[in-house]
């Protein structure tokens, strides 16, 4: 039984609480219901003061009235008792008979004839008594209902002064007036009990019609409210649908203008603003298609007479030893840099492609891990040369997904160059996780880090952290730009953090299939634990003791709130200081566009790595031997790079 009851307050309560929950959120959104609401509650106080007041009013009027009607009667019936009562004497029957004579010719001379009820006070009941608290109960002679008299109103009359009391005897209320007869000796008192019955229910009925009044005229306030304001809140509410519809594309939505009012003005500014809204946005459109007209014409014009230009420089790097020196060093020179150049123009045609919407998806079911063992192959002598190691944190099951393998493969070579590059000798970490949506890959190295700002710049075009830094894979700086384009054409995201003197991590998400959409990412980024290595050496202090002032760089398409998430995809409960200081404030935005790094890739598709020995040379382009002292890349139009003099002014791979 009591667990029964429990039961059903549990269920009224939740109910309450889901009401109240939706009145609620109607107030946070609705303008209308707010002013009613509002409209509703201060009307309803002025109402009920307003209400207060008037039955006061007319409650104290009715018992004025009342009583100075009885006072007045009292009066002219304690004339005819006096009259009645000359010369009494103390014997008890006599008086007794004497007071019941009184009482009768009391209410055979009141204005009704021997009614009562013909009175101005209305009908009374008299009461005579004669005796008092000073003398011995048994003295005392009564006539009438002498108990219905209280005792406090007894001793006033009883001392000489006349009195009024409204007292209620058997759920019956009276207004009682007293007053002595100092004309005889035994001085006898009179009562007059007048019942309050009627002014009770006229006050009743003042009520109840004060009381209906007021809700009539709150329910009429409530809809005149509602009215006049869904007049404001209806053309705000269609303005507010225009510019929805006009934010998701619709750019000749427009409002309708009725009037010369306040509202007619906002749609007509509104207008004004949407139009010229629009013309500058296709103004932009014509622009951006001109300006991928212009480069991808410019990169297909290019490939015939590059092609040329690369038969006659293969021509004169197979006869260079037969040159003498400064020629021999220019030809090297020449076929480093034609590399180069067929690498941008190799970018510059994909990233045209992908800006067109012409790339699709080749993907098939394969095993992601076998796509990093390939990459891992290919970038791992580069590693080496840097003084740098990769280390490969695979689960031992396979993780089957629906990719692109040449595309994923370009993604993971850019990242891995990248983290190469800037891990200052540390080791480079990769590390794979799924969960039924998605896959994940992070590259975590462990070098310079991001600045706060550089994580929404990262991903741009021909972007870089540090111009005056060497690079040891001769980028194009549209490696991550590529790269983003690539994990959005799956589906997926590509996602940068970093922390000044920490390093910085990149994590590629991609639905396990194609078409689909994943809620959360296996792995968490912020990474955790975010510090470096114990067996490396990096930032003596751990990072979660950093001071809460040192900011964060942004974490691209991840807020504070998604909180931290191990790789199985649960959040956890043990956040290390980047966290916390994102949840401080700091917030995370996905980069629109672009990318700032090279891919270093020679050919489309391949997996060869700048660097690898190709049996023409290994010199540092623009490495002065002696042999020449025109360096390509300083102050000249052929490079495109007016950089530093070495020729090896580079791009950083998104940084």
């Amino acid at each position: 039984m009591t667990r029964a009851v429990a039961r059903r307050i549990g269920r009224l309560g939740r109910r309450a609480r889901q009401q109240w929950s939706g009145i609620g959120s109607l107030w946070r959104t609705s303008l209308q219901f707010r002013v009613t609401a509002s409209t509703l509650a201060l009307s309803s106080a002025v109402v009920f003061l307003l209400g207060m007041v008037l039955q006061n009013q007319i409650t104290t009027r009715l018992l004025e009235t009342k009583e100075a009607d009885a006072i007045e009667q009292t009066r002219a019936s304690l004339q005819v008792a006096e009259q009645e009562l000359v010369g009494i004497d103390a014997d008890p029957d006599t008086l007794g008979a004497r007071l019941e004579n009184a009482l009768t010719q009391i209410t055979s001379t009141a204005p009704g004839g021997g009614d009562t009820s013909g009175s101005a006070a209305g009908d009374f009941e008299p009461v005579l008594a004669s005796g008092g608290s000073d003398r011995p109960e048994e003295d005392t002679v009564s006539a009438g209902a002498y108990h219905k008299v209280p005792d406090g109103l007894r001793e006033f009359v009883e001392s000489g002064l006349e009195s009024t009391q409204i007292h209620t005897v058997g759920g019956e209320t009276y207004l009682i007036v007293g007053a002595p007869m100092t004309s005889t000796p035994r001085q006898p008192q009179l009562y007059l009990l007048f019942p309050l019955a009627a002014e009770q229910n006229t006050v009743a009925t003042v009520q109840n019609t004060l009381v209906f009044g007021g809700i009539v005229l709150l329910g009429l306030l409530a809809a005149i409210a509602s009215l006049v304001t869904r007049q404001v809140v209806l053309p705000v509410r269609r303005a507010a649908n225009a510019a929805g519809r006009f934010a998701e594309g619709e750019l000749d939505k427009r409002l309708s203008v009725v009037g010369d009012d306040d509202l007619s003005k906002l749609a007509i500014s509104y207008n004004e603003m949407a139009a010229s809204i629009q013309q500058q946005i296709r103004q932009l459109e014509e622009f951006g298609q001109l300006q991928r007209r212009f480069t991808s014409d410019v990169s297909h014009e290019l490939r015939t007479p590059l092609t040329t230009v690369r038969m006659a420089a293969d021509v004169l790097y197979a006869s260079r030893e037969q040159f003498p020196d400064g020629l021999s060093r220019s030809a090297e020179l020449l076929v480093d840099e034609l590399d180069r150049f067929e690498a941008l123009l190799r970018d510059l045609l994909e990233i045209s492609r992908l800006d067109a919407g012409v790339e699709e998806l080749s993907a098939e079911h394969i095993d992601v891990r076998t796509l990093i063992d390939r990459v891992y192959e290919q970038v791992h002598g580069l590693a080496g040369s840097a003084g740098s190691t990769i280390e490969l944190d695979l689960p031992e099951e396979e993780v089957y997904g629906d990719v692109d393998a040449r595309r994923v493969e370009r993604i993971l070579r850019n990242l891995l160059a990248n983290a190469v590059d800037h891990c200052e000798g540390l080791p480079v970490r990769v590390q794979l996780a799924a969960n039924d949506e998605a896959v994940a890959i992070a590259v975590r190295d462990y070098g310079v880090g991001l600045r706060v700002g550089e994580a929404e710049l990262v991903f741009s075009r021909f972007w870089r952290a540090d111009p005056s830094r060497n690079r040891r894979t001769g980028g194009t700086g549209l490696g991550l730009a590529i790269s983003q384009e690539d994990a959005r054409l799956h589906g997926g995201e590509l996602l940068a953090w970093g922390l000044p003197g920490y390093g910085s991590c990149f994590r590629l998400t991609l639905p396990r299939r194609i078409g689909e959409s994943f809620e959360v990412s296996p792995l968490g980024l912020p990474p955790d634990p975010p510090d470096v290595p114990e067996n490396v050496e990096g930032p003596t202090e751990p990072l979660a003791q950093v001071p809460s002032n040192v900011p964060v760089a942004d974490v691209s398409g991840v807020t504070a709130a998604d909180g931290e998430l191990t790789p199985d995809g649960s959040e956890s409960s043990d956040r290390s200081e980047p966290a916390a200081l994102l949840e401080a404030g700091e917030t995370v935005v996905e980069p629109e566009g672009g990318s700032g790094d090279a891919d270093g890739r020679r050919d489309d598709g391949t997996g060869d790595v700048p660097g690898e020995d190709d049996g023409r040379t290994g010199d540092v382009p623009g490495e002065d031997d002696g042999r020449t002292g025109d360096v390509p890349g300083e102050d000249s139009e052929t490079t495109g790079d007016p950089g530093d003099g070495d020729g090896t002014d580079r791009e950083e791979v998104g940084r």
